[in-house]
């Protein structure tokens, strides 16, 4: 049961979203379907007008969403692109009177990037969330994301009824950052999973075997089956990629996030080190705006397998 059945006065929330790419897009278009008031900003203009067909109210800049929203939900696809946007919100907070004092960071970002934020925003009197999102567009629609939650328990206690309009899989992990660090171990595993069904994928087609019936009996087998299973290798029986769940150019940014802070740690990640090459081959590809399940492209072609057009 979504949150806003049991708490009508939750709609009436303000909501702001900068960010507006395929998981802030798929946020706002969440939003505005519960009754939501919705304000956004993006770089992007086509961003913007997409928000517009939605029904939301796109603003032409952070400080336009700020004095319009109650809450404020970042999902952006850099470091620099969080900074800019905390110092912007920073600036705003100091000038202005009135405004929202609470920000969810959803990104996937270096961890430092996102204290670094939190700080500066906190000595403005700003509140900050570090809430990472685990799923795609596809597993919101089923309401099966987890939102790893972390920061001040008061603050994610306010906006919990908010966080549970998307998933209730919404766990508090602790002190801020602890949502990045659970989701860069999860984002471990994804990487090596994808490449593993690629791989298992690409066996079964050598064999002689229709995929379909690796997916099916896999796929749903309490055993082998996973989440990432089921929606990656059905891509890869079909051998095509479009639209992605995640951008493989994207996927990129996760992978080195993860290998320096394994470097950083002294951990070894032998696994994770070897389907690094498998990614960074399907960028030479030419998949970089594929799905990841593309990856399956790579191997087919180091097995002999005659390439697929149109991916």
């Amino acid at each position: 049961m979504k949150s806003s059945d049991t708490n009508h006065q939750i709609p009436s929330l303000k909501i702001g979203l900068i960010g507006l790419g395929i998981m802030g897009g798929a946020m706002a278009a969440h939003l505005l379907k519960s009754g939501f008031e919705v304000y956004g900003f993006d770089i992007e203009p086509t961003a913007r007008k997409r928000l517009k067909g939605l029904g939301g109210k796109p603003q032409t800049g952070v400080k336009d969403v700020l004095q319009h929203s109650d809450i404020v939900i970042t999902s952006l696809p850099s470091g620099q692109a969080l900074k800019t946007v905390t110092e912007e919100i920073a600036l705003e907070f100091i000038s202005s009177k009135g405004l929202q004092k609470i920000l969810i960071e959803t990104s996937t970002l270096p961890i430092q990037d996102k204290e670094v934020c939190a700080k500066k925003l906190k000595s403005v009197g700003i509140a900050t969330l570090d809430c990472p999102i685990i799923g795609t567009v596809s597993h919101l629609k089923e309401r099966s994301w987890t939102i790893y939650a972390s920061g001040p328990k008061k603050t994610y206690q306010h906006v919990l009824p908010l966080l549970r309009e998307f998933t209730d899989d919404t766990p508090y992990l602790g002190a801020y950052g602890s949502g990045t660090k659970m989701k860069l171990a999860a984002n471990h595993l994804v990487a090596i999973y994808n490449v593993a069904y690629a791989e298992s994928v690409t066996l079964a087609r050598k064999m002689g075997l229709d995929p379909r019936d690796v997916l099916e009996h896999f796929g749903n087998s309490p055993i082998l089956g996973t989440g990432v299973m089921r929606s990656r290798m059905a891509m890869m029986v079909k051998r095509h990629y479009s639209p992605p769940t995640m951008k493989i150019e994207i996927w990129q940014k996760d992978m080195g996030i993860i290998g320096d802070l394994a470097k950083t740690l002294n951990c070894p990640t032998p696994l994770f080190t070897a389907s690094a090459d498998i990614y960074t081959a399907a960028m030479a590809q030419n998949l970089a705006l594929e799905d990841t399940a593309a990856t399956a492209e790579v191997l087919a072609s180091m097995a002999g397998i005659k390439p697929q057009r149109n991916h």
